[in-house]
Formats: C-alpha cells, structure tokens, sequence
C-alpha cells in the first residue's frame, strides 16, 4: 500500500508539472507564453518552499534540513548548477513550443547523450545491449519528429539541448554531491539559490520582461495562484522522486517511470486533444520501450 502510494505521488506531482506549465504557456484563459520568467518564479516558490519546511516542526518535513547556504561549497557547486539551470530552462522551452504528446520524444535523445558522455568524461564503454536500446530509442525519434503533425523546429532544438544538459547532469551530480555529504537536499538549497541568481540576468536580456509588462492580467490574483501552484507542484517532485527512491526499487522506480510516460501521453491527447499520426504515435512507442529496454539494461548490468 505504501509503495503504491508513494508511486502514485511521484506521477501525479510529475505529470502536474508538465501539465500546468503547458497550460499556462499554451491553453490557459490568463496564457503567458514566457518560459524563461516562469522557471525563475518556479525557483522562487521553490527555494522559498525549502527555507520554510526546512525550519517546519512537522513530520511531514523531517526529511528537509535547514535551509544552508555558505559560499565556498556555493562557488564549489556552481557549474552543477549551470548544468541545472540548462536542463530545467531549455525543458520548460521545449514545452513551450510542442505539444505534450510529442514531449517525451523530443527529449527521448538523453540516453544517446548519457552514452556518448559517458564515454568522453568517464571513458566507460557501453554494452551492446545497452547500444542496441539506445537505437531503438533513436529510431524512435526520428520516426515522432517526421511523424508529428504540429511539429516545432525550435521545440525539437530545445528538447535536444534539454537531453544534452540532463545527460551531463546525471554525471557531475554524484561528483558533487560529495561535496554536502551526499545529502540531495542540501544541494537542492545551493542549486535552487544559485539559479535564481544566474538565470535573473538570462530572463533580463531575453526581452521578456518588457512584455510582460504590457501583458492585461499581470497583476490580477488569480494568475499569480496559478503560477505559484504551478511551481509548488514542482518542489513536491524532489519530496516524491526522494520517497520513491527510500521506499522502491530501482527496478520499480523504471517501470513506474516508463508507465508514467504512456500515462502521460495518452492523457495530452484526451485532456489537450494532441493529434497523433500512425507514425507519431509509432515512433512514440519506439522511444518507450528503447527508454524501458535500456533501463533494465543497465539494472541488471548486462
């Protein structure tokens, strides 16, 4: 019952993510097509969210330390948080611009990467098992993005960027986590502190500042709750993805992830009626069962 639920919490805090952030780029009755603004807001509610439930006497928050920031271990940790700050930048970039349905495909391409990187950095050899999901996962890229009936040329760029610096960070993230004790909270506090400050000069120059200014319900109640929930949704993810490591497998986590993502497109085309062609939808399936292949590749170390 406890996994079940815990299971459960990480897809409907994962989902609610991608879901409202394309709701509020795309489909919202207050659209406010700014991903840049809205990942520096998110980290706001974020890091705010941390301060507060890391000095919280609840239960419910004991895994949250108190909130800690020193500069040394900042200035340390700060070209992780480049790396960070790219990944959730360039993902709420590529959501702007595709639909959800074809989301997971434009970001399909992290397992390529992670290989490659894995190679150039570690300089460790991947299996042929390995390589033999990793085309599948290929195959069905290119299949989704010839496929896609409302494709985005700058969403597909966007989605590979965000491929590039999650692959990049699933490395550099266990060099430093050594460096807080191998505590992800504690790196969650330096991380979320430091991409307010280094992605508020990106949001500056980007222009978008200046037109939301002229944007008609940029002060109207309603539109801020939605933008706060929005970003309180994603710092619940970090409490789910932190339960469903404590109380899963990494096996179960895998599955969970891969069901989580058919879940996930089948709901963009019933809640956002995304079209989805024999090809699309195809290569879609490709990318899910290279994605699981190759996950279960490297659990059982083949």
């Amino acid at each position: 019952m406890i996994i079940a639920l815990v299971i459960g919490f990480y897809w409907i805090c994962s989902m609610s993510v991608v879901f409202l952030n394309k709701y509020i780029f795309t489909y919202a009755e207050y659209e406010f097509p700014f991903p840049l603004f809205v990942t520096w807001y998110q980290f706001l509610v974020a890091l705010i969210l941390l301060i507060l439930t890391g000095y919280s006497k609840s239960k419910v928050f004991t895994i949250v330390p108190p909130y800690e920031f020193k500069l040394s271990t900042a200035l340390n940790i700060l070209p992780l948080t480049a790396i960070y700050v790219g990944m959730l930048t360039f993902n709420n970039l590529c959501l702007a611009f595709v639909e959800v349905s074809f989301y997971q495909v434009a970001r399909s391409l992290t397992i390529v990467f992670n290989i490659v990187f894995t190679y150039l950095i570690l300089h460790n050899k991947t299996s042929p098992a390995a390589m033999g999901a990793c085309a599948v996962v290929f195959f069905g890229f290119i299949l989704g993005s010839y496929g896609e009936s409302h494709f985005s040329f700058p969403g597909l760029v966007f989605g590979i960027c965000s491929s590039i610096f999650v692959a990049l960070y699933g490395i550099y993230v266990k060099k430093k986590l050594q460096v807080v004790d191998n505590n992800e909270w504690r790196l969650l506090h330096y991380n979320t502190t430091l991409a307010l400050i280094l992605l508020l000069p990106i949001v500056l120059l980007s222009g978008e500042i200046g037109e939301i200014k002229t944007v008609y319900f940029i002060l109207r109640p309603k539109f801020w709750v939605i933008m706060t929930v929005t970003g309180i949704t994603g710092f619940l993810i970090n409490i789910a993805t932190f339960l469903q490591i404590k109380f899963t497998t990494p096996l179960t986590s895998t599955i969970s992830g891969t069901a989580k993502a058919c879940t996930q497109t089948i709901l963009s085309v019933i809640i956002f009626r995304n079209p989805i062609t024999f090809t699309n939808g195809f290569g879609i399936i490709l990318v899910l069962v290279g994605s699981l292949a190759y996950s279960l590749v490297r659990y059982n170390k083949i």
